[in-house]
């Protein structure tokens, strides 16, 4: 077992509530010059949770399940901020008040996965409060390697394995080149993700890229997200698949740094029998992965 903090970690309470999807105009141009209906983030999404496939979906950017944020800046930065992947998310307006789910990813949103016949009863609007734990979370052995934004569950769920030397291992569902990374590396890696690029798809075939699901566990290589974004040969990235797939140029399913090393302290193999993936960690969404 890895060492933490987690003795030291504060749960706070975030809220937000379920936000509508809005539509800044009705086209856009796609990658391939086509005009293309924008829609996938925002509101209920109820046929994608994760662990379904992030390729194939007529629409853009989908966030699987609920999606949340809030009105006011500093409680919507508190809730983007604070909430990690595997926090406890209760429903605390609406029909489906009391029911509980799981936060699942970070993108224009908040994403958070309930059972099918709870989202069957969640409405736009309804208010979603998250019992926020995982910030300040710190590998205590290995302080070369950052922790972002998952809770002590789910760090515990990853089956990583300590190899000495001040070196991890990590089980990975893909492993994605440096140079695949495209929209967010602008971005602090405390904040939203980074999209694959996935426009040349014959390249993401042979690099078995192409049957990527919503949760999959990751590994980015030669990408240094300690603090930023940048390139750094052998720097390794760790991150989750978060959001489905884009239309446009420089963008894909989004990943989401959980495990961040500026250099080779962080080794990683591809379980092909036990496809590592929030759904089957956590038990939620689509837990057959099939």
């Amino acid at each position: 077992m890895v060492r933490t903090n987690n003795d030291q970690l504060v749960e706070m309470a975030v809220w937000g509530e379920v936000w509508p999807a809005a539509l800044r105009s009705p086209y856009r141009a796609n990658a391939q010059g086509e005009a293309v209906v924008f829609m996938g983030t925002a509101g209920v999404i109820l046929n994608a949770r994760v662990g379904d496939p992030a390729y194939g979906w007529a629409a853009d950017h989908v966030e699987p399940g609920v999606s949340i944020r809030n009105r006011e800046d500093g409680p919507e930065h508190a809730l983007h901020y604070l909430a990690c992947i595997g926090n406890e998310a209760i429903m605390i307006s609406g029909e489906a008040a009391g029911a509980k789910g799981v936060v699942t990813g970070e993108h224009a949103h908040i994403m958070v996965d309930f059972e099918p016949e709870v989202m069957e009863r969640i409405a736009i609007g309804d208010r979603v409060q998250i019992r926020a734990i995982g910030m300040g979370l710190e590998l205590l052995d290995y302080p070369d390697i950052l922790v972002r934004k998952i809770s002590p569950q789910l760090l515990e769920a990853m089956r990583i394995e300590e190899i000495g030397n001040g070196r991890i291992r990590v089980p990975v569902a893909a492993v994605i080149p440096g140079y695949l990374m495209g929209s967010g590396a602008e971005l602090g890696a405390d904040y939203v993700d980074q999209d694959l690029m996935t426009n040349d798809r014959e390249t993401l075939a042979q690099l078995g890229l192409d049957n990527l699901r919503i949760g999959d566990i990751v590994a980015i290589q030669d990408h240094d997200h300690t603090y930023n974004r940048g390139y750094r040969e052998g720097a390794v990235t760790i991150g989750l698949i978060n959001h489905a797939d884009s239309y446009m140029t420089g963008h894909g399913p989004g990943v989401m740094d959980i495990l961040c090393c500026a250099t080779d302290k962080i080794e990683y193999y591809v379980d092909t029998e036990n496809r590592p993936n929030v759904a089957a960690y956590l038990g939620i969404g689509n837990k057959t992965l099939a």
